[in-house]
């Protein structure tokens, strides 16, 4: 009996022994049953102050800094939010702006769904969306990505969007923070607002989005407010967002818009991205040793972003979800739906539409939008689709057997085209194309890496220029001639993510040597008859996205005699114009009005077919007064995503009842908007001063009764309305 005793002490005493050594060798952070915030202590506490600085600053683009030592996964974030952007195919849902118009939250909470879903599915833990900033002028080129003027509809969407998103497992970050309503000069202008403003009309949206959506990020803009960077605001991210609305989350920066490593510090910014080129060891551990930054500053950018990593499982599971298709039929769905929903009817003379299949047996779809689909505009938030539907498939597809339709681009504008076609000739070898020297720096500095001819300059670099090249930060000059043929107007078309500058005959032409997204520059020179001349390119790229392309000749603008020809055999005309991802992107403003040539094919389809329905594309309103009162239709259909075509098609038809309805105003004339004259940096002193106050949009038309073209929250149905037999009741009026 002792030995037993004996054996069964001994036995309970070593299981005792190796659960206490088990306790100790498995940090608490590890264990997913214990609290968050005693998690992010636990772990932080393990960090040196190197492994914490390391992890402020971003990685390989894209990432958040994995440590090996401690078990920290490495974060994958994405562009968003008219889609997950990186990593290959993806669903492209409809504008932001396009999705407000519908005013339904719960379908802005399915979209947030379908997106978190596909980025679990390529095992994204961040998407870089929603974007909430007001829309102010019609002419920002990134208002598309917007959810229009009015802060509380904005609000209401953005925090349906969050809620979404991290239902599936995925961050929200909310951007960008804050007044970046004109992508014109937006690395170096200044939004002076006052703080009524400021509070009233322009961060609503991002408190709604932080306090009711419960967003795990946000991410700082471009521009400064009141001259100081936003990515080192004090009152916005110290005093506002993490002060008065408790934010617990953290803060990042648009990518490349960090400016001092400790004035971003103190001032809240949690992650600077996409590298840690002003938050890393260099200038911040001597900060921290001279007591310029406190190191419980540091240790508050890493407990927010552990926080939020433990908050949302990313230490328990792996964040791809294989049992999730890559291409979800359920996401193209809710594409469609959000489609049908946004697209708003500003025009139905005659109540043209819905067409009656029965009366109609052809029509023409002409324009340049009309085919391929144009899901939405460009920069970071533009999504390669697994499949589109553009205008003239959707028409067919919905038209039924009965009804013929019939194509036509109507105009010569393909730039594309142009890229691909160029023709060059190398100065030293006379070979077909130009001369490129890469360097590994952005300055074309030294002697080149590698030279090559390159017969066309149409690129997308995203990988690199070469083998054994770097991925960002280097530059290319290329060099050569062009020979023209006959004497005439020809046109010089470069478009490139970052800075390019063109040179004829040692002429600066084109000169937009600056970081920006994907912008297209045109310029036009009169040359002679059997002429050569000198061309030189050259190019930049920072980070992100790395696209440059180039070409010239003659650009046919004209309305081609074809599609007006179509227009007239046909019983109706569905003209699809607008812009496009070159001609509407982040990082530069569009036009308000069309490009004159779409405004000569409207007004001659409509003069040639009485039938005419204008299908728009635009992140908000464009001139019309041109050419309005001569179409019988108008369908805004913003940027539609990959099912533009069908939900454009069903409508025209009415196997859909429009619903959509504006959410924002929209002007007669860019004079009639609140900021025609603040704007722009009329004094070049690089500051624009929102001198409207809070009368931004539907506001400033109730306070100086200028009629607008169409009023905030306009749109028609196909629905009758009819009110009788009304009755009115006096009642006690208080005083």
């Amino acid at each position: 009996m002792k030995n037993i005793f004996l054996s069964l002490l001994l036995f309970f005493s070593c299981t005792f022994i190796r659960s206490v050594i088990h306790a100790q060798e498995v940090p608490l952070y590890k264990n997913s049953s214990v609290d968050v915030e005693k998690r992010v202590e636990d772990l932080l506490s393990r960090m040196t102050l190197e492994e914490k600085i390391d992890m402020i600053g971003g990685y390989e683009g894209f990432y958040i800094l994995p440590n090996e030592r401690l078990g920290i996964p490495k974060i994958k974030m994405s562009d968003g939010p008219l889609g997950v952007r990186n990593y290959g195919e993806a669903t492209a849902f409809p504008a932001s702006i396009g999705i407000a118009a519908s005013w339904n939250v719960e379908l802005m909470k399915e979209v947030g769904v379908a997106a978190g879903k596909e980025a679990r599915s390529k095992g994204v833990h961040i998407m870089l969306a929603p974007a909430v900033n007001i829309y102010r002028a019609p002419m920002c080129g990134r208002n598309f990505e917007y959810l229009g003027e009015d802060p509380y509809l904005a609000g209401r969407m953005a925090a349906a969007y969050v809620n979404g998103v991290q239902s599936q497992g995925v961050v929200a970050t909310v951007k960008h923070f804050a007044a970046n309503n004109q992508e014109y000069e937006r690395y170096t202008v200044s939004s002076d607002l006052d703080e009524r403003t400021l509070q009233e009309i322009y961060l609503p949206a991002f408190k709604t989005a932080i306090v009711e959506g419960g967003a795990g990020a946000l991410m700082t803009a471009y521009n400064l407010v009141n001259g100081v960077h936003c990515s080192q605001n004090e009152h916005l991210i110290r005093d506002m967002l993490k002060g008065q609305w408790k934010f617990d989350g953290f803060v990042m920066s648009d990518w490349v818009s960090a400016w001092d490593a400790v004035a971003a510090a103190n001032a809240g910014l949690d992650l600077e991205m996409p590298s840690g080129a002003f938050m890393n060891r260099k200038h911040l551990i001597p900060a921290v040793k001279e007591g310029k930054v406190k190191e419980s500053t540091i240790d508050d950018k890493v407990r927010r972003m552990l926080r939020v990593m433990f908050r949302m499982g990313f230490f328990d599971r792996p964040q791809e979800n294989t049992s999730l298709p890559l291409y979800n039929p359920d996401s193209r769905l809710v594409a469609l739906k959000a489609a049908r929903e946004g697209m708003v009817l500003l025009k139905n003379k005659d109540n043209l539409l819905p067409l009656d299949r029965s009366k109609v047996s052809s029509i023409a779809v002409i324009g340049p939008n009309a085919h391929p689909a144009v899901t939405g505009g460009g920069g970071s938030s533009r999504v390669n689709p697994f499949r589109s539907v553009s205008t003239w498939e959707g028409m067919i597809q919905v038209a039924g057997n009965g009804v013929r339709v019939y194509y036509h681009k109507g105009l010569r504008t393909d730039f594309t085209s142009l890229f691909e076609n160029s023709k060059f000739t190398s100065a030293p070898t006379r070979k077909n194309g130009l001369l490129g020297e890469y360097y590994p720096n952005m300055n074309l500095e030294g002697t080149p890496a590698f030279t090559r001819t390159d017969e066309h300059i149409h690129f997308n670099w995203n990988e690199g220029p070469a083998k054994d090249f770097p991925k960002t930060k280097y530059s290319v000059r290329w060099t050569g001639t062009i020979h023209a043929d006959k004497e005439g107007l020809y046109d010089f078309v470069v478009r490139g993510d970052d800075g390019f500058r063109l040179y004829v005959d040692n002429q600066p032409i084109i000169n937009q040597w600056k970081d920006q997204a994907a912008t297209a520059e045109t310029a036009q020179l009169q040359l002679k008859a059997n002429t050569d001349h000198e061309l030189k390119l050259e190019y930049y790229q920072n980070e992100g996205d790395a696209t440059i392309s180039f070409g010239w000749g003659t650009v046919e603008r004209q309305v081609e005699k074809g599609a007006i020809d179509l227009a007239a055999k046909a019983d109706a005309a569905v003209v699809c114009v607008g812009f496009n991802p070159m001609t509407e992107t982040e990082g530069a403003d569009r036009s308000f009005a069309l490009a004159p040539e779409e405004e000569t094919l409207v007004n001659e389809v409509a003069k040639t077919n009485p039938h005419t329905i204008v299908a728009l594309t635009a992140g908000g309103n464009v001139s019309m007064i041109n050419w309005i009162d001569n179409v019988a239709a108008l369908l805004h259909s913003w940027y539609p995503g990959q099912e533009a075509g069908t939900a454009i098609a069903e409508i025209i038809f009415g196997d859909v009842n429009p619903s959509g309805k504006l959410p924002a105003s929209f002007e007669k004339k860019w004079e009639d908007n609140a900021c025609y004259n603040s704007y722009y940096d009329h004094d070049n002193d690089k500051h624009v001063a929102y001198t409207e106050g809070i009368f931004v949009g539907y506001r400033h038309f109730d306070k100086t009764g200028i009629e607008p073209m169409l009023p905030f929250g306009y749109g028609l149905s196909y629905t009758t309305f009819e009110y009788k037999n009304l009755m009115l009741s006096a009642g006690k009026i208080r005083k």
